[in-house]
């Protein structure tokens, strides 16, 4: 009898060994951080690795994971600052940095800030109009995170960064959006193709214009040429005839220079006599044959008055 009293009571005595071990030992996994309370009020945070707690003194009050959280921000309706109403919704992150006060801060933190975090999100979207929801996320995102971070620093949680991951205004508002950007697009081609034509219009007057001017300029360098040419000409025949009269003048001076002349002068009148006889069917015959001497004689008197050597 005693001995199965015995053996129960060691029985007992192991189970209680057992339930104070498992009380007693933990285990912290890495990337986590308990709290522990002793006798209900908070003792100390404890680490990755093993511990032990004094049995029936401390328990794990509170459990905290230090990855970053993604928490999920369901949609909402938002009203833009010219009376548009979308749904809005997003995806925040965050991260514990502070165990104690994320323990005795707040009672749950991660409603906390998701509930926080819509009210902020509304009151952004309400800031400005509808087609500048799409093109100022970024803007949107960083005034949400600063607001967060300055209300959840006192929880011992940091907010790393919200993302909005869409924005869904009303069907009769897409499609009046839509019917505006393809207005505005007509309106961009309508614009690119008259300056189009209006740029094609001032090449081809520009061309013209430098073509009559190259052609003006051509003609007048063309009129230049052919009157310097004509000046030339004459000039070159001007000093020809000069030349050749001052040598028929010095010709005349030297001896036999008259007769030479008279024989010149003489074959002149007789060659434009032939001429006259050829082209006419009558020929007058002057009726004074000696007038040829005469004529040979005063054309002799005029050289000689009109050479260098006369007096």
């Amino acid at each position: 009898m005693y001995g199965n009293f015995a053996f129960w009571v060691s029985i007992a005595t192991a189970i209680v060994v057992i339930l104070v071990i498992f009380k007693t030992a933990v285990v912290v996994p890495q990337q986590s951080a308990f709290v522990v309370e002793s006798l209900g009020k908070y003792s100390r945070t404890l680490r990755a690795g093993f511990h032990i707690l004094i049995p029936f003194i401390e328990r794990v009050a509170y459990r905290h994971s230090l990855k970053e959280l993604a928490v999920d921000i369901p949609e909402q309706v938002c009203i833009t600052n010219d009376n548009v109403q979308v749904g809005v919704d997003g995806v925040l992150y965050l991260q514990v940095m502070d165990p104690e006060r994320a323990s005795y801060g707040i009672s749950d933190f991660a409603f906390a800030i998701s509930q926080l975090a819509q009210t902020t999100l509304r009151s952004e979207i309400g800031k400005i109009a509808l087609d500048r929801t799409f093109e100022e996320r970024s803007m949107i995102n960083a005034n949400v995170v600063s607001e967060l971070d300055k209300a959840s620093d006192p929880w011992g949680v940091k907010v790393l960064r919200y993302e909005i991951k869409n924005i869904n205004p009303p069907h009769d508002v897409l499609s009046a959006m839509e019917k505006q950007m393809r207005a505005e697009r007509e309106k961009r081609a309508v614009i690119l193709t008259s300056e189009g034509e209006r740029d094609a219009k001032i090449n081809e007057a520009e061309g013209e214009k430098q073509r009559v001017i190259k052609e003006s300029e051509a003609a007048k360098q063309q009129q230049i040429n052919e009157a310097e040419g004509e000046a030339q000409a004459i000039l070159a025949v001007a000093t020809a005839t000069s030349k050749g009269l001052y040598r028929v003048a010095q010709s005349l001076v030297v001896e036999g220079g008259d007769a030479a002349m008279q024989l010149r002068v003489a074959e002149a009148y007789i060659t434009q006599f032939g001429n006259l006889a050829k082209e006419g069917n009558t020929l007058v015959v002057p009726s004074n044959l000696t007038d040829l001497s005469s004529m040979v004689a005063l054309a002799t008197t005029i050289a000689k008055k009109d050479s260098p050597g006369a007096v």
